[in-house]
């Protein structure tokens, strides 16, 4: 188990709030009480949907997704605020997350007024290698297959080939290190429980 302690002094000498919570259930309940009246893009992630939160942040906020209610995948990039997972964390406090279109990790640098960067504590890794190794190797493959992309990786679900398939979604890696200074709020919210890929 991560020093969460740690990992979270790591993460907001970088300038990134942190919450923690032993259930999904409570980040839900969490999120669900503080943002109201908002408008909300939510990027493609499991963590996201096998919460409930888009749905449930919809009774009381404007909430946008290509990923959950099929909006235009730009339409995202205009809310006030954004929310998504990261396919890895490392414990030395480096995000990374690899997307294919590049609309997630593009919202993750700039134009919002708030981002909230939801993971379940299998996405933590003990450094920057091993957070990639499971970016390319864990949660590229899973998200490859449950997109049914014809790709060696969706294929066998064991490892990136580094394929130049045309139906490639790891195209491109961003790496926070720190939080952007066009988002004006950044959260990273950890919960004790595997979540998502």
């Amino acid at each position: 188990m991560p020093d969460m302690e740690k990992l979270r002094a790591i993460l907001e000498r970088n300038d990134f709030a942190t919450s923690y919570f032993e259930t999904a259930r409570e980040a839900a309940d969490y999120l669900d009480g503080k943002l109201d009246g908002k408008t909300i893009g939510v990027g493609g992630a499991m963590t996201i949907k096998e919460m409930g939160l888009g749905e449930r942040l919809g009774c009381h906020n404007k909430v946008i997704s290509h990923f959950l209610f099929d909006d235009p995948v730009e339409a995202a990039q205009a809310a006030q605020v954004y929310l998504t997972s990261c396919n890895a964390l490392a414990e030395t406090g480096e995000i990374l997350n690899i997307d294919g279109t590049g609309n997630r990790v593009a919202a993750t640098l700039f134009g919002h007024e708030e981002v909230y960067i939801i993971l379940g504590v299998n996405k933590i890794a003990p450094d920057y290698d091993s957070a990639l190794w499971r970016a390319r190797n864990i949660a590229s493959p899973k998200n490859a297959q449950r997109l049914g992309r014809k790709t060696p990786c969706a294929a066998k679900a064991d490892k990136c080939y580094n394929c130049n398939s045309p139906e490639r979604i790891c195209r491109a890696l961003v790496t926070l290190w720190q939080k952007p200074r066009g988002i004006g709020r950044m959260e990273v919210v950890i919960i004790n429980e595997p979540l998502g890929f």
